[in-house]
């Protein structure tokens, strides 16, 4: 496979050109404009933060490329999935308070959001892709009802995917919440008996008579569960959750297949920023302060090449002092050659890349154009 294009420019501004343009020149440089957008919708994929998170990107870079996309003639949506997991952006409504309260509003970005699987995460298409892993990925509908498909991406690290990319970014964010279900686990959820009263939300919705009560406790009989994810999105006590079982490898390789299934048979565009580089992901309530410095903006049509760019560049970097990187490799003694690795020892990354580029995603070989 020949290597893919990938476009690069630090965060030095001048007087004559503001981050903003460059943004937008670089975007200019690495073809946005061979994309047809006249009369098309174009879903801009984001991570909104979550609430009480200040890492995540500013409001500022979506505005850019919402905007771009209409100089163009396009109709653009910024839009995330929601989490699998309790917190502020679990249902379309809290999601769109938590995007709202962190800047992410139509008057400020100029474009409007959409939730991507719908009120209660259960909004997905069903899309085939015969995966070694996944036979059939669950991504949020309106994702999939775009006619071109645009990831913005804070990259940072991550507790169990080692960074947080592109990759990630499209396949565990475009996920339903069933999706994200399948990702993380064999796709069957259980039930916190401690949590459970028994109300009998969860029997109500479900179409295969999985969850039972008994003696005003739930249990969900994993013969017939088909993990859809319903139960999780309507019990009123977020008593049920996915037993998180697979192993980080496993994970990689269905985050690489979900993005598959998002970004082929249409155009795809994608942008990583590299600043504020925190060691965890945004879905925290919380930032660290980052493990390295501000890199800059990287742009390419092959998320495989740009996250593979993405992590040379920051291993490139030297540490910052104090941060959770520094504690680590004092701590342990040695300096390994990967920042992302010795700041999660038990996450890794290359395998989500490396099977990436085997399912004909991208590749991880790359030129870089610096600009």
């Amino acid at each position: 496979m020949d290597k893919s294009q990938v476009y690069f420019t630090t965060f030095k501004a001048t007087l004559n050109e503001n981050l903003l343009q460059k943004l937008h020149r670089l975007m200019k440089t690495a073809g946005f404009e061979n994309i047809d957008f006249y009369e098309k919708y174009a879903a801009i994929k984001i991570h909104f933060g979550e609430y009480g998170n200040l890492a995540f990107l500013r409001p500022n870079y979506a505005r850019v490329v919402a905007d771009y996309v209409k100089e163009l003639g396009g109709k653009p949506f910024l839009t995330d999935c929601n989490t699998l997991y309790v917190g502020s952006r679990k249902n379309a409504l809290d999601h769109l308070e938590t995007a709202y309260i962190n800047g992410f509003s139509p008057y400020q970005t100029g474009c409007h959001v959409i939730i991507g699987d719908g009120l209660k995460g259960t909004d997905e298409e069903i899309v085939p892709i015969n995966g070694e892993y996944v036979k059939e990925a669950k991504i949020g509908q309106a994702i999939m009802d775009a006619d071109v498909f645009i990831s913005l991406t804070h990259f940072k690290g991550h507790e169990t995917a080692g960074f947080g990319g592109a990759i990630k970014n499209i396949g565990m964010g475009c996920g339903s919440r069933a999706g994200k279900m399948e990702q993380h686990c064999d796709g069957k959820p259980s039930v916190d008996q401690d949590n459970c009263i028994g109300c009998g939300a969860c029997s109500r919705i479900c179409a295969h008579d999985a969850p039972v009560i008994t003696e005003r406790k739930a249990l969900i009989d994993h013969d017939k569960c088909v993990g859809c994810g319903r139960c999780l999105a309507v019990c009123p006590k977020d008593a049920i959750a996915a037993d998180f079982s697979d192993s980080v490898a496993m994970l990689n390789y269905k985050m690489a297949e979900y993005s598959y299934a998002v970004c082929k048979d249409r155009p795809c565009f994608h942008v990583s920023l590299i600043c504020d580089v925190s060691p965890n992901c945004d879905c925290h309530a919380e930032n660290d302060i980052p493990i390295i410095p501000n890199v800059g903006m990287l742009a390419s049509f092959d998320p495989v090449a740009l996250d593979q760019a993405c992590a040379d560049l920051c291993n490139q970097m030297p540490v910052i002092d104090g941060s959770e990187l520094d504690k680590n490799i004092k701590e342990m003694g040695h300096k390994h050659h990967d920042h992302f690795h010795m700041t999660h020892p038990d996450a890794e990354w290359e395998t989500c890349l490396a099977h990436a580029e085997k399912i004909g995603l991208g590749t991880r070989a790359y030129e870089l154009h610096t600009i």
